[in-house]
């Protein structure tokens, strides 16, 4: 019922109610009428198009704020919801507002939209709709939408008036506001241990036994999947060894309930116990012992800093309309920090931790733009029976090559131990460690007329040198910071193995008697060998911790003596050692793949004449082994394997045990490659297929190591 309707009611009680004189009280007229203009809502303020600084959880679409209508009494926000044509969204009716302070305006009443209940995006895809909120007091300038308390809510965030200025704090003001010292034991290769137990855990009606986590120590060559596994009286235990303290979660894709994961923060030496409990409204409150507790309520908040970094990361300008988005970026972060940690009452430790996770998330997203962006500058085209690759901006495409362009790279301390705690600190050292000026300068001087490069160990020596100095530049410092030392031992460790190699065949050099000693000699010289490059790599290591990884990681390699080794003694390893029992006498290439991973798929399709002129033999066998929810795969999977895979060796195995086998072999991404000898050893990583290419001649190299 609209204001207009209530006064008309009004009006036509009070004339038609008697008066003690039996006439109508005309007093009692006005009194009505007064009452009913009292009743109308005052309107405070109307926000056309407001600004939001990040929509969350909306990964299919948009979630728009169309207008806010302030009243005193109720807040309006008109939506507009941009979801994939025929994709199912819901909104909960225990949506609300929440202001800076944190207090909640719950959603009274909503048109256009259903609540509670799954509705299909339309054919154009957009959804109009409004809902009604509790009243905003009169002076509230920013606020956010959070669609209930329920895993995966849609959010949108800092909802205001694009003309108001928003009041964020500098990075150094919040830091100074917080002091802390970092122990001197941050650095430290030692155990973890994280147990405890679930509540009222069954596992139908939890839809899981197990959870994962993908974890990824930057000073180990290979990224590591762990399984939780959870008895049956909801209790859990995993060890991992760590080389730093880390925040990571324990996640569950299968999960009926509102347990999703598991957060925790642990120092390496540590054991931290874990109850989860049940809150009574649909959710789980964790109870923590150890440095999760120090930083629970770190752990419990979520300043969602790498939603907010998202518009960067997918903006589709020119660089220097970047760096002035990031700037805004920047901003709406530290502000968002700010809301949060007030409201959570963030202790020194939390804040300097959720600095340094900010700081990492941001970093990541401008790196992300800048990789995005060469791939929109790059045209493919077909032209007299090739395909060619044209630049479309030739002055876009020099300034992703020029680190003068990275200015925004200031607002982060690459020297700041803390950033190794971040979750997403490895990708980011690997933007930096990749970043295009970097690339660009390091075959700066190595290449001939002819832009060809010769693996000569004068220009391997120079691209290390151009790499380290192009690093520096693209951070803005005039040193070998943590992170730019960090990428050297990066280098190292991708490169260990070919080095290693070289090294390898010196003997058969020497022993060769068809080449002269002064030509054995030059043919040393010039060769790329691990006993050259790496004691250049270690004397850059000015760091105590990174040189002694490097010497640990040198010493654990050249210790690897034996080219392959038994599979583990774990019950998943019978799913390799079924294969070599159905081919007994072949090697075995195992390559791991999923529906998901678009390269995976892209090299199923683009090696399939290669792999059948590979099946005609008798000595290997190709095996493509995917994850899914069940054995029997998908009705997509079905369909591409009759497609692509045809008449090749496929399995399929549930996601569990798909996780559980990248634990076994300490891997977690795809594509990933396997080789297994005939007597069912897995062949080392530097000797091990990893790919088509070069098949036949990898076999041989194989095959003459080993038998």
């Amino acid at each position: 019922m609209n204001p207009q309707n209530k006064i008309t009611n009004f009006l036509f009680l009070s004339q038609t109610t008697p008066s003690p004189r039996g006439g109508v009280g005309r007093g009692l007229i006005f009194l009505f009428f007064l009452f009913a203009i009292a009743g109308q809502a005052k309107t405070y303020k109307t926000i056309k198009s407001p600004e939001s600084m990040a929509c969350v959880n909306v990964y299919q679409g948009e979630l728009k704020a169309d207008e806010v209508i302030m009243t005193d009494t109720a807040t309006t926000v008109r939506f507009t919801m941009e979801y994939s044509t025929g994709q199912y969204f819901c909104f909960v009716s225990s949506s609300y507002l929440i202001d800076e302070d944190g207090r909640r305006y719950p959603l009274r009443s909503a048109e256009g939209i259903a609540l509670d209940e799954w509705v299909q995006s339309p054919e154009n895809g957009v959804t109009h709709f409004t809902m009604h909120f509790a009243p905003l007091p009169k002076n509230t300038q920013i606020f956010d939408f959070i669609e209930g308390d329920v895993p995966g809510a849609f959010m949108l965030l800092g909802i205001h008036d694009k003309k108001y200025k928003i009041k964020a704090p500098t990075f150094q003001e919040l830091s100074d506001a917080n002091p802390y010292t970092v122990p001197a034991d941050w650095f430290k290769t030692d155990t973890i241990t994280v147990r405890g137990r679930i509540e009222g855990y069954n596992a139908e009606r939890f839809g899981f036994t197990s959870m994962e986590c993908y974890y990824d120590d930057v000073f180990e060559k290979d990224a590591s999947t762990f399984v939780l596994d959870i008895a049956p009286d909801g209790t859990f235990e995993k060890k991992f060894q760590a080389s730093y303290p880390v925040r990571q979660s324990f996640h569950s894709q299968n999960s009926k309930v509102g347990l999703s994961e598991i957060p925790f923060f642990a120092r390496p030496g540590e054991t931290i116990d874990i109850t989860v409990r049940p809150d009574g409204k649909g959710g789980y409150v964790y109870l923590y012992t150890g440095s999760s507790r120090e930083v629970q309520r770190w752990l419990r908040a979520d300043d969602q800093s790498l939603m907010l970094a998202r518009p960067l990361a997918v903006f589709k300008g020119s660089f220097a309309e970047a760096n002035q988005l990031a700037e805004t970026v920047w901003r709406n972060m530290l502000y968002r920090l700010q809301v949060v940690s007030r409201r959570e009452h963030y202790t020194p430790m939390e804040m300097q931790l959720a600095l340094a996770n900010a700081q990492v998330r941001f970093g990541y997203a401008y790196m992300d733009y800048a990789e995005y962006r060469e791939g929109e500058l790059r045209k493919k085209v077909y032209r007299d029976g090739k395909f060619y690759i044209e630049i479309t901006d030739s002055a876009e495409w020099n300034a992703l090559r020029d680190h003068k362009y990275y200015t925004c790279l200031r607002h982060i301390d690459f020297d700041n131990p803390l950033l190794f705690a971040s979750e997403s600190f490895p990708v980011l050292l690997n933007r930096i460690q990749y970043a295009k000026p970097v690339g660009a300068r390091k075959y700066d001087g190595t290449a001939d007329e002819n832009g060809e490069i010769e693996d000569t160990l004068n220009n391997e020596l120079k691209k290390l040198d151009n790499g380290r100095a192009a690093r520096r530049d693209v951070m803005a410092v005039d040193h070998d910071n943590l992170m730019a030392q960090m990428c050297t031992y990066q280098d190292m460790v991708y490169n260990f193995n070919s080095w290693r190699s070289f090294e390898d065949a010196i003997p058969e050099l020497m022993a060769d008697t068809t080449i002269t000693d002064t030509e054995k000699q030059e043919i040393l010289e010039e060769t790329v060998r691990l006993s050259k490059m790496y004691p250049v790599c270690l004397a850059t290591f000015t760091n105590p911790y990174i040189h002694q990884k490097a010497e640990q990681f040198y010493a654990f390699k050249m210790a690897q003596k034996e080219l392959a080794t038994p599979l583990p003694d774990e019950p998943i390893a019978a799913v390799i050692r079924s294969l070599c029992a159905k081919y007994p006498g072949r090697y075995l290439m195992l390559d791991f793949w999923g529906m998901g991973c678009g390269p995976c798929r892209a090299t199923i399709q683009s090696t399939k004449e290669v792999r059948a002129e590979i099946a005609k033999r008798n000595d290997v066998k190709l095996v493509f082994i995917a994850g899914e929810r069940t054995t029997e795969g998908s009705d997509a999977y079905k369909k591409y394997v009759a497609e692509w895979l045809a008449d090749e060796e496929t399995v399929c195995l549930t996601n569990d045990d798909f996780r559980r086998l990248q634990e076994m072999l300490r891997f977690n991404g795809i594509p990933h490659y396997e080789t297994v000898t005939p007597d069912g050893r897995l062949v080392r990583d530097d000797l091990r297929f990893n790919g088509f290419d070069h098949f036949t001649l990898v076999l041989q190299q194989l095959k003459s190591k080993l038998e």
